[in-house]
């Protein structure tokens, strides 16, 4: 069986917005370990996707509750008429399949 690259096709950021646009209210111990990333990097994930639009944070109680931006548009110049739901509408769609769930 060949090696694995060192590399894939979605950055820690598109996985961690996935992460909370699947449960909104996610600790980021979860994202973390759901990643395979720290909880640090989780954390400056989220503050740059809440920067960037892509997400706000709100809190309620001791938990963050995170609303995703779907309509937000792609960042690359030749994806940008696509919105982030568009990707998260597919990677959703892939991910409740192979878990069994709707």
């Amino acid at each position: 069986m060949a090696e694995r690259p060192g590399w894939t096709f979605l950055t820690n950021h598109a996985h961690v917005l996935l992460c909370v646009s699947l449960d909104a209210g996610a600790r980021v111990r979860d994202v973390a370990e759901n990643v395979g990333i720290t909880e640090r990097a989780v954390l400056r994930i989220l503050r740059e996707l809440e920067e960037a639009g892509y997400l706000t944070r709100e809190r309620t109680g001791r938990r963050n509750r995170y609303r995703v931006h779907e309509q937000a548009p792609l960042r690359h110049r030749g994806a940008s008429h696509r919105s982030i739901g568009d990707v998260l509408t597919v990677l959703q769609r892939r991910r409740r399949r192979s878990t069994g769930s709707r």
